[in-house]
């Protein structure tokens, strides 16, 4: 991971000074893009900013873990605290930035937790745009929505610019998701026009790299956690429906110059439209990055919800015209990168079968 960190921080120049002294409350911590931002900040107090900046991290663990990473355990600039967006926070300290990144974002999760995935996105979005609209000096409030709010884009639509208004369904199985998010981006204009706030909201297009948890089903974890346990990739469906993948580093870092750059009251899509590949086309790079992988398709279990989008792929021609905007990182390159984290990940490991029921034993007689 570090690696990607310093390709950040190296790619914001000038502009990482922004947050010289600041304060930053980023909300969502503990996910998987919030542990990014926490290492960026880290590295640009540690070799950038004349004077530190302030990093309060907020997280309820609903479905992140608490950092575990030493050095932001006890880093004096970073404060890890346990708080739900969804009740008002009593955060006294003056904030320069507001990153709202908290909320559920896996198929998985959101069916799991639907109603916590609406008040994250409405209610949770709501208070830290109340929080923001009482900090006159905020500089950046960053929502983070997502291309799932375009639905299943009409084919004459894509790539999908930021004015396509979307083709979701009210009552189907991602409404929780696709619909708040759409309504957090409503209360980010209302907030920009009628109160000052300088919002400005993100729409990521697949983000993938090191830290991904491979139980959430995302398709790159799940189809790497198959290959390095020698087990065939399964390709759900006719695999023909296509995803851009951006990678961690390129994302990052337009998310960060979107916060810093981007018109307040505007979207921006941040992703990699040179990567539109279909799923049985992702499926066939693994046998080259993993001797023996092999993948397969079949239906879509029942679990998972239906209404998927067939294409998903980005026009950035909007955020490559305001701050510069362009992804580096090949999708293969990314993926080359990401399978050799795994590989030293125990969680993408099975654990032989004597060792898990030894496990479950311990637990259970605890």
């Amino acid at each position: 991971m570090s690696d990607e960190i310093q390709c950040i921080v190296q790619r914001l120049g000038v502009n990482a000074h922004r947050f010289s002294g600041k304060t930053v409350l980023l909300a969502g911590g503990a996910g998987f893009l919030g542990k990014h931002f926490l290492k960026v900040f880290q590295r640009l107090n540690d070799e950038v900013l004349r004077k530190p900046c302030q990093v309060i991290s907020v997280d309820n663990y609903i479905t992140g873990t608490k950092n575990v990473d030493e050095s932001i355990a006890r880093d004096p600039n970073i404060s890890q605290v346990w708080a739900d967006v969804t009740h008002p926070l009593p955060v006294r300290e003056d904030i320069d930035f507001i990153i709202h990144g908290a909320g559920i974002a896996s198929p998985v999760y959101y069916m799991r937790y639907p109603l916590e995935t609406i008040e994250s996105a409405v209610h949770g979005t709501r208070n830290l745009l109340d929080l923001a609209a009482r900090n006159a000096g905020l500089e950046g409030f960053l929502f983070f929505s997502s291309s799932e709010i375009y639905g299943d884009p009409d084919p004459r639509a894509v790539p999908i610019k930021e004015d396509y208004h979307g083709n979701v369904s009210t009552v189907g199985p991602r409404a929780c998701y696709d619909e708040s998010k759409r309504l957090g981006e409503t209360l980010c204009s209302i907030f920009n026009e009628h109160h000052g706030v300088p919002t400005k909201i993100v729409r990521p297009f697949n983000v993938f790299g090191p830290g991904m948890g491979h139980n959430d089903r995302r398709v790159i974890p799940m189809f790497t956690y198959q290959a390095l346990n020698g087990r065939t990739i399964p390709v759900h469906g006719t695999g023909l429906q296509t995803r851009t993948f951006c990678y961690i580093s390129d994302a990052i870092y337009g998310f960060l110059m979107t916060l810093l750059e981007g018109q307040p009251g505007e979207a921006y899509n941040i992703g990699n439209p040179d990567n539109e590949i279909s799923m049985n086309e992702l499926a066939a790079m693994y046998p080259r990055l993993v001797p023996g992988a092999a993948f397969q398709t079949i239906d879509y279990p029942d679990t998972y919800p239906a209404g998927e989008p067939n294409r998903r792929c980005p026009d950035i021609t909007k955020a490559r015209d305001a701050f510069g905007y362009r992804s580096e990182v090949d999708v293969e390159d990314g993926l080359a990168r990401f399978i050799d984290w795994a590989r030293n990940e125990r969680s993408y490991i099975d654990l032989p079968a004597e060792t898990a029921d030894t496990g479950s034993a311990a637990k259970m007689a605890g």
